[in-house]
């Protein structure tokens, strides 16, 4: 039976049974209802069976995994997904980013960090009703066309599949095109934790986000990269889009 709307609804996949009964019990009491599977080709028929709130995605899994369901996800879905990655594995997380994870975590971190991580994605892909009448925005930048109240972009009339990192991401651009922002202002503002000066998976998003843009990564037009100081939308992306 599908997920009821009015709880909020987990998927956690991952082949750690006493990992899985600790983490299924510390959110339970958070308001959490967390539904485990325990293989990636179970995972990959379960994730697309129901309306989740969020999935919690492990890397090594048992049949295929976690990069081959994360994959499979991203083929009908924009739900928030946190992968789990081996403790200090950058290459993991730099794949699972690339491949439209939305964050990851160590599998060694607390279940508290766990549902921080959790609470912030969710809260960034889900408005409540006061919020969508505050959210009521629509911007519009040459053929870049976003609607914050329906959270939709499209470009060239085409709705672009965004991830709701990514998606933040283009809307903290997009409020202010033509000026740059520091890659730790726009981790903040997107992510709604602090980051070191060295986390660099705000480069792989853009990377992912410069692609659905169908921005050439040689010569972007769309989002440029001011050297040392951030990232910057273009005033003039109807024209750039339209010749690209």
């Amino acid at each position: 039976m599908p997920p009821s709307d009015d709880i909020t609804n987990i998927l956690l996949i991952d082949d750690d049974m006493k990992f899985c009964r600790l983490i299924s019990s510390y959110l339970s009491g958070f308001g959490f209802s967390v539904e485990t599977v325990h293989n990636g080709a179970d995972g990959k028929i379960r994730a697309a069976t129901a309306d989740w709130k969020a999935i919690v995605l492990d890397v090594m899994l048992p049949q295929c995994d976690g990069f081959a369901v994360l994959k499979s996800i991203r083929q009908v879905s924009t739900v928030p997904v946190l992968m789990l990655t081996a403790m200090g594995d950058e290459a993991d997380r730099i794949i699972g980013l690339e491949m439209g994870a939305d964050d990851y975590l160590p599998k060694t971190a607390s279940p508290r960090e766990l549902l921080a991580r959790l609470r912030a994605l969710i809260r960034r892909s889900v408005y409540t009703e006061q919020e969508r009448e505050i959210a009521r925005e629509e911007i519009v930048i040459g053929s870049l066309e976003i609607d914050t109240l329906a959270r939709t972009v499209s470009l060239d009339g085409e709705i672009l599949l965004l991830t709701p990192v990514e998606y933040e991401l283009l809307l903290a651009l997009a409020r202010n095109p033509g000026v740059v922002r520091s890659r730790e202002a726009l981790m903040n503002e997107v992510r709604d934790r602090n980051y070191d000066v060295y986390d660099r998976s705000i480069d792989v998003h853009i990377s992912g986000l410069r692609r659905k843009l169908r921005d050439d990564p040689k010569n972007s037009s769309i989002i440029k990269t001011v050297r040392s100081a951030g990232y910057m939308l273009s005033k003039d992306i109807g024209q750039t889009s339209k010749s690209s």
